[in-house]
């Protein structure tokens, strides 16, 4: 119990002190421009909609509703940072249920940061028989020289390569939920 105590007021200290990049109004902006962009490309293919959990629940939440026509919804859970700051090794929690053969995914995920988490779930879906596969990220990390190499079909904003929070990115778990998007202060 004192661990988690420390933990909720370190938590508190971050986001005290962090940097506000994105306001929620901000936000919302450019998830009515990525639903349009969406709609325009997907809505007559019928698509499975998965959104990558944990982070790209909130994206998620809020993009489905404003795709007006019909499609699936399924999800996948896999993490490389399992609660910490750092990626490691990617984990499978949860494949999608979903028969994924001969139909368009649409992958929702929070940011695409290195890229090695949506790779692999874009690999996974071709090979279980994905006609195509699209992605949508909400973040997209600015990373200098590195390169991703997966083409990102819908972007909503550019961050610098620091540590950010909210929309469904978290901090040691924490934050998902944070009105805005966050930048870690460096202490």
């Amino acid at each position: 119990m004192a661990d988690q105590k420390e933990s909720i007021k370190e938590c508190q200290k971050v986001l005290k002190e962090a940097e506000l990049l994105y306001t929620t109004s901000e936000i919302n902006e450019v998830i009515d421009d990525i639903s349009v962009a969406i709609t325009s490309e997907l809505e007559k293919t019928n698509p499975i909609i998965i959104p990558i959990m944990i982070g790209g629940l909130i994206m998620a939440g809020q993009l489905i509703p404003k795709l007006n026509f019909p499609l699936q919804i399924d999800y996948a859970h896999a993490t490389r940072y399992a609660g910490g700051v750092h990626g490691g090794k990617l984990t499978w929690l949860k494949k999608p249920d979903k028969s994924l053969i001969g139909r368009t995914i649409l992958l929702v995920d929070d940011i695409l940061d290195e890229g090695v988490t949506l790779s692999e779930i874009i690999k996974y879906c071709y090979s279980n028989g994905a006609k195509n596969v699209l992605t949508a990220v909400l973040v997209q990390k600015v990373l200098g020289n590195k390169e991703f190499n997966q083409n990102i079909d819908f972007v909503g904003v550019s961050v610098p390569n620091v540590y950010v929070f909210g929309y469904g990115m978290d901090y040691c778990e924490y934050h998902r939920n944070a009105a805005g998007i966050y930048a870690v202060r460096k202490s």
